[in-house]
């Protein structure tokens, strides 16, 4: 397993947590996501090799947030 952390530019509030993890958690590979809008942080745990920061980005940019590396 890998663990990443983005910043995530646009998250306010517990929905917003919500909304992004949901949105990781879904994409192939990822085990667990957990989402911090105080820090702006989401921290996402996967199997390298199956998923990409690019999915990353468009999963969470489908959400409404925009993800940096």
């Amino acid at each position: 397993m890998t663990e990443k952390t983005f910043q995530v530019e646009g998250m306010s509030c517990g929905h917003c947590e919500l909304s992004v993890q949901e949105a990781l958690d879904e994409l192939e590979g990822v085990r667990g996501s957990k989402a911090d809008h105080k820090n702006g942080t989401v921290e996402v745990t996967y199997e390298e090799g199956t998923v990409t920061n690019e999915q990353f980005k468009e999963a969470v940019e489908e959400a409404g947030y925009t993800l940096r590396s």
